[in-house]
């Protein structure tokens, strides 16, 4: 073996990476061996922290999304900018809060929920992004309960789990009882950021028949923040 395969062994990326370079450099600096390793080490810290946010955003699937800054303020005039800057801070996340972000197709609630799950990321919290429909296909896909059971933990693992789209399509019983058991199990444990076309009084109709959306919503505005963006 080489010395950057032993390198990459022990996951020394940077030094594997910037080995002839780091030398060099080392030498022309004159560097003491204490100087050498702590050089080392700081820039090892920087590149596992930078590998660590890179599989992060990976992991989130957030996808392609404009900025907060392109963000258009007039057009949702009932929109608190104020709570959305806050949310940006991601400090809901710490707190295990949920999100509600409520208002018509094309306000801008994917933008804004897209854009508190990039700031978490770069904050060093775990996110996934998905639509209702694609949780409920994910889980109601699996062939059996233990399956089904090891793919809900995926939906436990993140910090923020952001669920686009709830009441675009309506959903059977199952599906009820699929989101509602993410939402019972995340609850007090991790946050949810839920977007939503309509009121809750109107949740009935995306689960027509469903006995969990009282209990559904309970837990989920139970510690939440509610916004509404209607024109």
């Amino acid at each position: 073996m080489s010395i950057y395969d032993d390198l990459g062994f022990l996951r020394l990326y940077y030094l594997k990476e910037h080995f002839d370079q780091f030398i060099s450099s080392a030498g022309a600096e004159n560097l003491s061996p204490k100087e050498v390793v702590s050089k080392l080490v700081d820039l090892e810290v920087i590149e596992k922290r930078n590998r660590s946010t890179q599989q992060r955003i990976r992991t989130a699937k957030l996808g392609n999304f404009r900025q907060m800054a392109e963000f258009d303020y007039d057009w949702p005039k009932s929109i608190n900018r104020a709570a959305i800057d806050e949310l940006l801070t991601s400090e809901f996340i710490g707190n295990k809060s949920n999100v509600v972000l409520a208002g018509p197709g094309g306000v801008g609630k994917t933008m804004i929920a897209k854009n508190i799950g990039w700031q978490a990321v770069l904050n060093g919290y775990r996110v996934i992004f998905t639509t209702a429909s694609d949780l409920v296909i994910d889980l109601g896909s699996q062939e059996s309960t233990a399956a089904r059971q090891r793919r809900v933990k995926k939906y436990m693992h993140p910090h923020l789990l952001i669920i686009d789209e709830l009441g675009y399509l309506s959903f059977d019983n199952q599906a009820a009882d699929l989101i509602f058991e993410i939402v019972a199990k995340r609850y007090e444990n991790a946050s949810i950021i839920v977007t939503t076309n309509l009121s809750f009084r109107d949740w009935t109709k995306v689960f027509p028949g469903a006995a969990c959306v009282s209990a559904l919503i309970d837990r989920l505005t139970h510690h939440c923040e509610i916004m509404d963006t209607f024109i």
